[in-house]
């Protein structure tokens, strides 16, 4: 079985953050799973990576996220969710992801006789 790679650095916050934007609060798990889903199941999301980040845009107040009971026993994040600044809160940087897209695209469109 081919191994899937993992999300590219600097990928991962964007679809973090449109998971939510489209799908509403959702656990971690749920996120990754999404984000598989979307990729066709071409990317692994690392669980190692993943919840460190969504810490990292709680500190940020991109998102939320509520604590809740976890089997009755052990406290566990249960939800993630979007704050008031939410996706919105900067688009600039999804026209600067769409840009850079577009970019790469260009790339691989490239021929040795389009460059004379």
């Amino acid at each position: 079985m081919k191994e899937k790679p993992d999300v590219l650095q600097g990928t991962l916050a964007l679809m973090v953050l449109k998971t939510l934007d489209v799908m509403g609060a959702q656990h971690g798990w749920g996120i990754a799973r999404r984000i598989e889903q979307i990729s066709g199941d071409l990317l692994a999301v690392n669980q190692g990576t993943l919840y460190p980040l969504l810490l990292k845009l709680e500190h940020e107040g991109s998102i939320a996220s509520r604590v809740g009971a976890h089997r009755k026993t052990t406290a566990a994040r249960a939800s993630t969710g979007f704050t008031g600044a939410g996706p919105q809160a900067n688009p600039g940087e999804t026209r600067g992801w769409e840009q850079t897209a577009a970019i790469i695209a260009r790339f691989f469109k490239v021929k040795a006789d389009d460059l004379a």
